[in-house]
């Protein structure tokens, strides 16, 4: 057989092998560009119906031998290229999230191979299926990272989205990668003559490819009704929110620090108090540094604290005057040792930190949420035992601990129910959709991505929240350091975006749809259903295929 560009598995050479490996690095560049990153600020999302046809194409190709070093090879890549923005984070983040993913996408496209391997005329099908329980699986461990998803891509196409009220996400990449999986299949087929005309082929499968056309018919009516639906659908109230934006950099630290940045936030709001009429004023996360809990709650004189605690009596006077509630990001500081003082002999302070937001209200704090989620080896490292290296390897790079809360706490502030997931807390459905199915109505994330230094960063993040409204059927309000703050509407739409890297505030008025006047969606009620059962269904076809490949074996040596 002549060497095409891409042979078929029994004639391997330096060509195919380079061949393959182009193939590879195009899709994961096509991949990334099909998000908000350095080549678009809103990302190309058509390109991600595309992006895969190649990766696929080359897992059919190739062989057992190199499969899984072409896995590594392009989750790696893709993270490169996609997350480019964490050089902006750490040195070791740049290397460690693209490692990790390129590790988890190495069994991925071993299981891909698998697939391709036992069926030999589903596998396509079934490949898109062993997708949807990876990205489920690749960010529900310790180390999880959820950006990346091919689903959120998608952010911008109303009409595809609007499932995720009832598959969440992995609805829409499962209908994203079936074609991709069945054209590159045919592809690679056709190019090693392999494969019959398109519409034989198309006959062959013509069960499977119903269902597919059966099955995206009704997810882009059902999005064509479910976005009629909700923007004509009258709130139940608005609720008139200023958020402000006080674009502070993530890396400077220090008391002068945190009495100007408290100055600028106390700046911004007094201005938005005297030119509208808020419900509540948002700040984001970590806003103001010193712990209120703390230096309310304990004597600190003589301790060298002094100055700190004279900041949180400024805010306390400031937030008690202010007329409306306010919600902020603030560290709450709590005794680590019950058994000794807040103040220990050598100076330091015996205290345990969470990262949390409060509600101010009537001179007190009203209500404390503590981040459940926490961002893994930045926030949350719980392998010191296991892994003493990597721990003191994190410490001595300036990363620090915080403790981890466990309760979706809802507040309530004028008559309004919300909840506060905070920064990476957003990017995991299942956390927003336990704020909502303990009552929230209102989804309120408060974030800090001014470390990131880009705008493609923000955007990333903020089309995923995207999809937390679309899921639960609530607004989101974003109130972050420096972007992307905005509105978004049930239906997924993000609304009035704030200029980025830029002080500055806003008032959104934000339509509330309570519990009373509307039911909890099917994803609040049965969060990640579908990917559980991809993940599932992904076992059972493998361990079925295996059997039947090794029944075939053994038919074939008698």
């Amino acid at each position: 057989m002549e060497d095409r560009f891409l042979d078929f598995p029994h004639r391997r050479s330096l060509r195919t092998l380079g061949s393959e490996v182009l193939a590879l690095l195009f899709s994961a560049f096509a991949l990334s560009i099909a998000s908000p990153g350095f080549m678009s600020g809103n990302g190309v999302w058509i390109v991600g119906f595309l992006a895969l046809i190649p990766l696929f194409a080359v897992i059919r190709n190739t062989t057992w031998k190199v499969v899984w070093g072409y896995g590594f090879l392009f989750g790696f890549v893709y993270y490169i290229f996609f997350a480019y923005w964490l050089k902006g984070f750490h040195a070791l983040a740049i290397l460690l999230i693209p490692i990790i993913n390129g590790l988890e996408t190495m069994l991925l496209f071993l299981a891909l191979k698998a697939a391709d391997s036992f069926f030999r005329r589903t596998g396509w099908f079934v490949q898109a299926i062993i997708w949807v329980a990876y990205e489920y699986l690749s960010e529900s461990w310790f180390a999880g990272f959820p950006y990346g998803n091919i689903a959120y891509a998608f952010y911008r196409v109303p009409l595809l989205t609007q499932i995720a009220d009832i598959t969440g996400i992995w609805g829409i990449a499962f209908l994203v990668v079936v074609p991709q999986a069945f054209l590159g299949r045919y592809l690679i087929d056709f190019i090693n003559s392999k494969a019959p005309s398109f519409a034989i082929y198309i006959k062959k499968n013509i069960i499977l490819v119903s269902l597919w056309i059966v099955l995206m018919a009704i997810a882009l009516v059902y999005g064509g009704v479910k976005v009629h639906e909700w923007r004509s659908k009258e709130p139940d109230r608005v609720w008139d929110v200023v958020a402000v934006q006080h674009n502070h950099d993530s890396w400077q630290g220090g008391y002068t620090t945190y009495l100007h940045n408290f100055n600028n936030l106390r700046r911004l709001t007094l201005e938005a108090m005297s030119q509208s009429e808020p419900d509540i004023v948002i700040w984001s996360e970590t806003a103001f540094i010193p712990s209120i809990a703390w230096h309310t709650k304990y004597s600190v004189e003589g301790s060298g604290y002094e100055a700190t605690a004279r900041m949180v009596d400024e805010f306390v006077s400031f937030a008690s005057n202010l007329g409306v509630p306010l919600v902020t990001g603030n560290p709450e500081g709590v005794i680590k040792d019950p058994s000794l003082p807040p103040i220990l002999e050598n100076g330091s302070t015996n205290r345990t930190d969470y990262n949390t937001v409060i509600l101010f209200d009537d001179g007190e704090i009203k209500e404390t949420y503590r981040k459940q989620h926490l961002v893994p080896f930045t926030e949350h490292f719980p392998y010191e035992e296991e892994l003493p290296w990597l721990y003191n390897l994190l410490l001595a790079n300036d990363y620090n601990w915080w403790e981890q809360g466990d309760e979706p706490v809802v507040f309530e502030a004028d008559g309004v129910r919300f909840s506060t997931p905070i920064c990476f807390e957003d990017t995991f459905a299942d956390i927003s959709a336990g704020f909502v199915a303990n009552g929230a109505d209102v989804i309120v994330n408060m974030s800090n991505d001014n470390w990131s230094k880009r705008v493609s960063a923000e955007m990333q993040h903020a089309a995923m929240a995207s999809f937390r409204s679309i899921e639960t059927r609530k607004s989101t309000i974003r109130g972050t350091n420096s972007g992307i703050t905005c509105l978004i509407t049930p239906e997924g739409t993000i609304h009035d975006p704030m200029t980025p890297f830029a002080m500055g505030w806003k008032l959104y008025n934000v339509p509330v749809y309570t519990h009373e006047s509307n039911q909890d969606t099917f994803f609040v009620q049965h969060p990640n259903l579908f990917a559980y059962i991809a993940i599932y269904a992904s076992e059972a076809l493998l361990a079925i295929g295996a059997v039947l490949k090794i029944a075939e074996a053994v038919r074939k040596r008698k």
